[in-house]
């Protein structure tokens, strides 16, 4: 892993970069960590590449269009809080939701997003966020993360994990992974006035199948005792989640940025992820490995010491 490391190992996770997203923590600009959320959270389902160009092409709802929306008694029954749009149930390619009657003039299908469920998410959200964190989402992180943090130090990190993550699961549409990648772009950027952000921020590690494969292939998995299927199991006991909280203290981040913490289990995520994704490094992927055989790809850093497992095996 310290190879990977040292040939993926991104060197801007926290710095100058994030400094519209710090500004926003500091303004409470809830609007615009909304915004922020959304746009990450339609990054589910296809490529990076294509979420993105489509959002380019097409207006992506944003608080202040929501507000608009909801601020008068709404049309369906669904839309009146967070609570009651549980079961929602649109669908744009059928036009179809759990309420019909009303759909004509339901605000939910005006927004062209790529599907029914980020039109879903993104009103999920919108209605957490006020009537759960009161509109104010850094006061609400400001609050769990220092409930949490309380109590003895033994697993502390993973408590603010679990404060921010556990509610946030109940938004509809949106996985671990990827409320894990978003949470930390937001608290990877909070000001020095803010370490509990930070420290949170540091261990939010988000698992896609690229991340899994990785551990599979190169036989991390096995050799801990560790193999499991790509889902819910890779946030579960030795899940992928804690193979890389268990490989993360011997890797020393600071080497590659003197502002990173020591023990930085994001970097060693990312780090694996850019390592095989198509638009980053793009070595250990299914474009370039044949998955009902071992990998035969002697260009790769690591051939000779990895174990090379068959995907399919």
């Amino acid at each position: 892993m310290d190879t990977i490391c040292r040939l993926a190992g991104a060197d801007s996770l926290i710095g100058p970069e994030t400094g519209r997203l710090q500004q926003a923590i500091l303004d409470r600009d809830t609007p615009y960590l909304f915004d922020h959320l959304v746009r990450s959270f339609s990054l589910q389902g296809i490529s990076d590449r294509a979420a993105w160009t489509y959002m380019e092409n097409h207006d992506q709802p944003g608080w202040q269009d929501l507000q608009r929306t909801t601020s008068r008694p709404p049309a369906c029954p669904k839309l009146r809080g967070y609570w009651s749009f549980h079961g929602c149930g649109y669908r744009k390619g059928g036009r179809t939701c759990a309420e019909p009657a009303t759909l004509s003039k339901c605000s939910v299908p005006r927004h062209d997003l790529r599907n029914g469920r980020l039109n879903q998410t993104t009103y999920s959200l919108f209605l957490f966020i006020r009537d759960v964190m009161n509109g104010d989402l850094v006061d609400w992180v400001d609050r769990s993360l220092i409930e949490a943090s309380s109590g003895t130090s033994k697993d502390r990190a993973a408590r603010m994990v679990r404060a921010l993550v556990e509610p946030l699961r109940n938004v509809y549409g949106v996985s671990d992974k990827v409320l894990n990648m978003a949470l930390a772009d937001i608290l990877l950027a909070a000001p020095v006035s803010k370490p509990l952000w930070l420290e949170t921020g540091f261990s939010m590690i988000a698992i896609d199948t690229l991340v899994h494969n990785f551990l599979h292939r190169t036989g991390i998995q096995r050799r801990l005792g560790a193999k499991h299927q790509f889902g819910p199991a890779c946030y579960a006991t030795d899940g992928c989640d804690d193979i890389i909280r268990r490989i993360a203290p011997q890797i020393d981040a600071r080497q590659f940025n003197p502002n990173y913490p020591r023990n930085f289990p994001r970097f060693v995520q990312h780090a694996i992820w850019r390592y095989c994704a198509q638009s980053e490094l793009n070595v250990c992927n299914g474009n370039n490995i044949d998955d009902g055989f071992r990998c035969n790809n002697k260009g790769c850093p690591l051939f000779y010491r990895c174990k090379r497992v068959s995907l399919h095996a």
